[in-house]
């Protein structure tokens, strides 16, 4: 990784917590069993981690998110958003940057075993279905857009369908040679870590119960493949533009 020197590196993480906060706060879906909300935060993680590299994905994951959670009136969530978002945005920019690093035999080995775990974490949380309640009459989104309630039943088959095709489009990507393989398997990795630490968060510190929590798993998978559906194109663009990305 090439040394940068600490001021740009301190402007570089200033401008993506912004960033961040920005992609955090722009729109927002309330889920009522949780109490808290959809958003396009993960672009913001993503793309921090990616072209900033580990350091620049901790502080902007960790910092941007949780500035936003309380700006949007959700300060019970900050100081869980501060600890797993900046995780997932070092997650995200190491592997990133050591996933590089690997021989291809490697790589494919580590491509094995995240398939292998995304394909379990899905379907072992989804296999009995789930119900989920999205959006609330008495509330609106920062846009001043009212969206009622949603509520929904997914089957567990839903489940088992999204797991395969996730686990083998990993499967597929990391098996390829190429940055997008790479950049997709870092995301996915960091995007998990995401899942499960609000998962954990919201029952044993916010004591919301395992099934609330099981809710708003689906909306966590979503934003997670958002995030990296948005994130990894911006990032290939820059890279043809002669932007400098992290390792490249």
């Amino acid at each position: 990784m090439l040394k940068r020197n600490p001021y740009y590196e301190t402007a570089l993480a200033s401008i993506f917590t912004a960033l961040v906060f920005v992609f955090t706060s722009i729109f927002t879906i309330v889920t009522p069993p949780t109490r808290g909300f959809f958003n396009f935060g993960e672009i913001g993680v993503y793309l921090s981690a990616l072209i900033g590299g580990p350091i620049a994905g901790l502080i902007a994951g960790g910092i941007g998110s949780a500035l936003a959670d309380v700006f949007l009136g959700y300060p019970h969530y900050a100081p869980g958003t501060l600890i797993i978002k900046g995780i997932e945005g070092f997650i995200v920019g190491e592997f990133f940057w050591q996933f590089r690093k690997l021989k291809e035999n490697q790589r494919r080995l580590v491509t094995v075993i995240v398939s292998i775990a995304v394909f379990s974490f899905i379907t072992g949380f989804g296999y009995k279905g789930i119900n989920i309640t999205i959006g609330t009459s008495k509330e609106e989104n920062i846009l001043g857009i009212n969206i009622g309630v949603f509520k929904a039943f997914i089957p567990g088959y839903i489940f088992i369908i999204v797991a395969i095709m996730l686990s083998l489009l990993i499967f597929y990507l990391g098996w390829m040679r190429g940055i997008s393989g790479i950049m997709i398997l870092a995301c996915a990795i960091g995007g998990l870590e995401m899942v499960l630490g609000y998962f954990l968060y919201q029952v044993f510190v916010l004591n919301y119960g395992i099934i609330n929590a099981l809710s708003e798993i689906p909306v966590n998978l979503t934003q997670m493949l958002i995030g990296l559906s948005v994130a990894i194109p911006v990032v290939n663009s820059l890279k043809e533009m002669g932007v400098s990305v992290e390792g490249t």
